[in-house]
């Protein structure tokens, strides 16, 4: 029988959301969701029995490369500071900062795996003043480098695998490891910021709940109206990477879904947005953020057109928390 996969799960800086995210992966959990690839957790500091020197013995193994590690998951931003010693996040009972365990043991793993923006780009931790000095793994911020360095390779020859969102989708977690687990993942199946293309090539937009509104650019004024976010509350889902809208979260809902505007959290610097999460930057009352592959003078000319078209029940349904007039219906013909 094969060697099961092994995946070794480390949290730094970070709220622990991304486990959250994962324990609900496919409606089974985490652990039984992995173990359908032949995945197993070699460690992972909320979910294993090992505690204490258990759990030292296992990261120093791993780190001597004395055990195999198929894939090194972060969870969460490294904290180097200060001036660079990393104290500001030591390991408890080793008297060494977690940067260096990341370090070591991402020396000889054979895949690692950012979980999260915080342990892709820094992420919320880096956030105006970065007091931490907080880095990614492979990122500090949109720029190469972070923790391990812009040339950072795995054993196996692959960068840094960024799961990026805030939290990731838990089904983008399970996938990659499983991707990784039948060994035919390669750095063509990464974007230009090492996010996995089987999420990152689709945008949050696409499969949206408010796409009517959005064609015909019938916009909310307020958080309850169901109308497009992106016009004065807003929204990105037309500038983030993310199948959100595609798959659903828990399989039923997302962001737009309930209500709250998408703040593009799979993209390095979503922390710092200029302005409030819920509130459209704009520059002559025109949104700043448009949609990625489409010039501005095009947006313009076809906002103006598809608004002088709306139909009356979608602009009246906009500024409704309900569905006020519902879709013209012919009656049946009568004999």
């Amino acid at each position: 029988m094969n060697e099961l996969f092994s995946v070794l799960w480390l949290q730094a800086g970070s709220c622990g959301g991304c486990t959250m995210s994962a324990l609900a992966a496919d409606d089974i959990g985490l652990v039984r969701a992995l173990a359908r690839f032949g995945i197993r957790l070699l460690w992972h500091p909320s979910l294993s029995e090992e505690s204490g020197a258990e759990a030292l013995a296992i990261l120093e193994n791993a780190a001597a490369g004395r055990v195999r590690v198929d894939a090194l998951c972060v969870e969460g931003a490294v904290l180097t500071g200060p001036n660079g010693t990393g104290r500001f996040q030591m390991l408890s009972g080793t008297g060494k900062p977690l940067s260096h365990w990341i370090a070591a043991i991402a020396a000889h793993a054979r895949a690692v795996v950012a979980v999260g923006s915080c342990a892709a780009y820094g992420g919320v931790p880096t956030a105006t003043g970065n007091p931490t000095d907080a880095v990614g793994l492979g990122y500090a911020g949109g720029d190469c480098g972070g923790l391990l360095g812009a040339d950072f390779r795995s054993v196996t020859g692959l960068p840094v695998i960024n799961v990026a969102g805030c939290a990731p989708h838990p089904g983008w977690i399970v996938e990659t490891l499983a991707d990784l687990s039948l060994g035919d993942f390669d750095s063509a199946r990464l974007d230009h910021f090492g996010r996995p293309r089987a999420f990152a090539d689709h945008l949050a937009h696409h499969g949206c709940g408010r796409n009517e509104f959005y064609e015909f650019k019938a916009s909310a004024a307020k958080a309850s109206d169901r109308g497009c976010l992106m016009e004065n509350l807003g929204c990105k889902a037309t500038q983030a990477p993310g199948d959100c809208n595609i798959r659903r979260w828990n399989g039923y809902g997302s962001c737009t879904d309930g209500g709250f505007t998408c703040i593009n959290c799979t993209s390095p610097g979503f922390q710092d947005p200029g302005a409030p999460f819920q509130e459209t930057a704009k520059l002559a009352g025109i949104p700043v953020g448009l949609p990625l592959d489409m010039p501005k003078a095009w947006f313009v000319a076809l906002a103006a057109l598809s608004k002088s078209a709306t139909p009356a029940r979608v602009r009246t349904n906009a500024h409704a928390d309900h569905v006020v007039v519902p879709p013209a219906r012919k009656p049946p013909k009568t004999p």
